[in-house]
């Protein structure tokens, strides 16, 4: 099995190291459960018509050890709920990294993003050979590539049916 690629464009850029991922939604919205209300609020302090502009399959970009502080999920919930695909970054928080791959969602650290990406650029993720692509800038960036364990979780769709897999295989049925 494999990972499809990413292809999209570049939502929105996070020039900021250690972004706090809450600050989305809005730290005094995360406790909203509405995943609509949630979306229509992602980014809206700094761009109100954000939620308007995203389509599906675009990517956010980040900087260095992005989604720092408390690993809440209504953020990225609304991200996702959005059309959000992924987040290629310069390196991620460790909590946010587990938790969001453990959803399925797929983030790809990616040193020199940063400095490459700009807000609309096309972005392409190309699992195989190990690259992001920035075609409109002529610009090919390696990524890191993921270890074993997190690969087939996202292979799997998260966390839960990756465990559900392993104990298929370990029971001896087919997969």
């Amino acid at each position: 099995m494999s990972l499809p690629n990413l292809k999209g464009r570049v939502a929105w850029v996070f020039d900021e190291d250690d972004y706090d991922i809450d600050l989305i939604v809005g730290v005094r919205n995360i406790k909203i459960t509405d995943v609509k209300e949630l979306a229509a609020l992602a980014m809206a302090d700094r761009d109100p018509g954000f939620a308007a502009t995203v389509r599906k399959g675009d990517l956010l970009v980040g900087a260095r050890n992005f989604g720092y502080g408390h690993p809440h999920y209504p953020a990225m919930r609304a991200m996702r709920h959005l059309g959000i695909a992924g987040v290629v970054a310069e390196s991620f928080s460790p909590g946010f990294f587990r938790g969001e791959i453990s959803m399925g969602f797929p983030l790809v650290t990616c040193p020199g993003i940063l400095a490459a990406a700009q807000r609309g650029d096309p972005i392409e993720v190309d699992w195989a050979a190990g690259v992001v692509r920035l075609p409109g800038r002529d610009s090919t960036l390696p990524l890191q590539p993921l270890g074993s364990a997190e690969r087939q979780t996202l292979e799997a769709g998260g966390l839960i049916p990756y465990l559900q897999r392993r104990l298929k295989r370990s029971a001896g049925a087919p997969t």
